[in-house]
């Protein structure tokens, strides 16, 4: 029945009401009772039923009649729920709650977290900055002497000392000491939240007015240029070690060649042959030099300097690294991306990245907004308390409980939390359940409760904020409606009663056959010299049986002695051959997909109505959808005859004419 919830719980919501606007449309396409539906209401029902408005508008009319029969069908159902109150019931209520804060949870972080902050990572990633630094380590010293000698160099800075100069004397960072602090380009999403959050608020040529802690340790930032990235770049080149064929290191004769090859180049020979030719680098040699396309930093740093200051099409001047001389060719250019196309990879970067830092300021938001005023002697009240008892369900027969249940851990939105509350919360998560209700337990606890709190407490008001999220509650209440509706008037009233059933099996048993089946037994290898071999074996005297139990290569088929069930003759070549043989008789070797097989034919049944014990579980399925079907139909000749409903065919023709509005 639960499954059948669920499928009436999506049925209702592709069957959404929406309320009709001042403006709407006054054109009546059905009635029933002293309700009505316009044509406004029907449209916005069947555009979310079809899920798309340009499907829907290209449908025929005969699709909107149908679809005005379930809708009207829908309409009484639900006013035969409000009538009985079902929508008043204490356990709908419970339940709706329960959904709110299951799903809108979840639905809020989406909305007002994760799609900003996709959305902000995508805008900053359409630019570069760079960045140089100063990194005071605190991995080799205590916290407070980092700080505070981070703290003196920026003072020395912002008297006038040169920042450059003092990260190279004082920088920790080994990588980019000898560069004076510079880290070279970024994008967002590549670095700790914190460093893009200052780099990015940084304006070029300036200092980030604060030192910045990270987890390496704390740093002074720079930023020195900021300028639109380039996405990806398609690149191929020439590469000239600085090792000549005997192995020995020579610079200028790599040199003089790198020279000439250029020369070459720009004398119009083909930059793809040059590089078959004569590029040291084996890997890219062969495809004419093709590096494929890459982003920034992917290549060592001279070659990224210089391929990303090429236009398509240009070619390098000659750039060394400590790989050797290059010259670079740049063949094409991908631009930024649109935002949808890039969205769900963002997602992942973003969460891996500035998702956690958002959230925690998103919960602290919250705690300001819904006025969360914790106990601040909750933890030392329970610590002192207690004495064994642990985050499991030993709580609620302990004495620790007795004295402590009451107690306020926190209050949200003047709504106070108790312990017994967190307990409750922690039990169910299990969290906890082997560490004592003791100090740090306690308060990691604490945290988890406050931050859930603080998003139910969000969650609960989400309908003002999204009408989106108000028609989901809207349909998730209709599914329960329409479920209980279902499981009182046809459901609960369906009798399986079996001479009944057995009496529908002797009407429909036409229906329920076997096809031709087979049994048999196979003796299957993977090798022709095996089974040439297996067949001498059987010859003299060792049975098919026994030779499927020792040597038979079908997974799982040695335990069952090569058997197969009865299965249809169509099922397989195998189960083919074997019908076609005669009850014991053994076949010579022949092949098969995979390998060859001996088969032995041992049960023929050929094709005939299943018995009644054979067809049991459909014949009590069909006689369920049968019955179902008729129960359905009777309560709704019933809400006709209560409710009268007339529908207005005609009118269907003013869809999506534009004269609804």
């Amino acid at each position: 029945m639960r499954n059948a919830a669920s499928l009436l719980i999506v049925v209702s919501s592709l069957l959404l009401i929406y309320a009709c606007s001042p403006e709407a449309s006054k054109i009546i396409v059905a009635n029933y009772n002293d309700e009505s539906i316009t044509v406004e209401e029907f449209e916005k029902a069947y555009v979310k039923n079809v899920g798309d408005e340009e499907k829907a508008m290209q449908d025929s009319l005969s699709d909107y009649e149908r679809f005005l029969d379930l809708y009207v069908n829908f309409k009484m159902k639900l006013k035969d729920a409000e009538v009985r109150g079902y929508d008043k019931s204490e356990e709908l209520q419970d339940e709706m709650i329960d959904y709110q804060k299951n799903v809108g949870v979840p639905y809020f972080i989406e909305k007002e977290l994760v799609d900003p902050g996709v959305r902000d990572l995508y805008d900053r990633r359409k630019n570069e900055i760079r960045v140089s630094h100063i990194m005071i380590r605190t991995d080799n010293k205590p916290d407070k002497e980092a700080r505070d000698l981070a703290k003196s160099l920026l003072k020395r800075i912002n008297a006038g000392e040169s920042f450059e100069k003092l990260a190279y004397e004082n920088t920790e960072h080994e990588f980019s000491k000898a560069d004076s602090g510079d880290i070279y380009y970024i994008t967002a999403g590549q670095i700790d939240p914190e460093f893009e959050s200052a780099a990015y608020s940084t304006p070029v040529g300036s200092v980030y007015s604060e030192v910045l802690k990270t987890r390496y340790g704390y740093h002074i930032l720079k930023v020195t240029e900021k300028q639109p990235r380039r996405y990806k770049l398609q690149a191929s080149h020439i590469l000239i070690n600085f090792v000549d064929d005997n192995g020995n290191l020579d610079t200028a004769k790599a040199y003089e060649t790198i020279s000439k090859i250029r020369d070459e180049a720009l004398a119009g020979a083909s930059f793809d042959s040059l590089a078959r030719v004569y590029s040291d680098d084996k890997g890219s040699s062969k495809k004419g030099g093709d590096l494929g396309f890459f982003e920034r930093r992917a290549m060592v740093k001279p070659f990224d300097e210089a391929v990303f200051n090429l236009n398509v099409g240009d070619l390098s001047d000659i750039v060394e690294t400590k790989f050797g001389y290059h010259l670079i060719k740049l063949e094409d250019e991908k631009q930024y991306p649109a935002f949808e196309s890039e969205k769900e990879n963002l997602k992942k970067v973003y969460k891996n990245t500035t998702y956690k830092t958002d959230y925690i300021a998103m919960l602290d938001e919250l705690a300001e907004k819904y006025n969360y005023l914790p106990n601040p002697n909750i933890t030392a009240i329970a610590t002192n308390l207690n004495d064994t008892t642990k985050f499991n369900s030993d709580y609620w027969e302990s004495d620790f409980r007795s004295k402590i249940k009451d107690t306020v851990v926190f209050t949200i939105d003047n709504n106070p939390y108790v312990f017994d509350s967190l307990m409750s919360f922690t039990i169910n998560a299990g969290k906890y359940s082997e560490e004592m209700v003791k100090e740090s337990a306690v308060s990691k606890a604490v945290n988890d409760f406050r931050e859930q709190m603080l998003l139910e407490t969000k969650a609960m008001l989400l309908d003002d904020e999204y009408p989106e999220f108000a028609s989901l509650m809207n349909d998730y209440k209709h599914g329960i409606l329409v479920f209980k509706l279902q499981e009182e008037e046809v459901w609960n009233k369906i009798e399986l009663d079996s001479v009944k059933i057995h009496r529908f099996y002797e009407e429909t048993k036409d229906d329920y056959k076997w096809p031709d089946r087979v049994q048999f037994t196979e003796l299957f290898t993977k090798t022709d010299t095996n089974i040439v071999k297996y067949q001498k074996m059987y010859k003299d005297g060792m049975s098919l049986d026994s030779l499927a139990a020792k040597y038979t290569e079908r997974r799982g088929m040695k335990a069952r002695n090569g058997q197969f069930d009865l299965m249809p003759v169509g099922s397989s070549p195998i189960a083919k051959h074997a019908y076609s043989m005669k009850v014991g008789t053994v076949s010579y070797p022949f092949e098969v997909p995979g390998g060859w097989v001996m088969v032995r034919c041992d049960v023929k049944d050929p094709a005939r109505i299943k018995t009644f014990e054979e067809a049991r579980p459909e014949v009590t399925s069909a006689f369920q959808e049968m019955e179902s079907q008729r129960l359905q139909e009777e309560y709704l000749n019933r809400l006709k005859e209560r409710y009268k409903p007339v529908l207005n065919y005609d009118e269907l023709e003013n869809l999506f004419t534009g004269e609804s509005e």
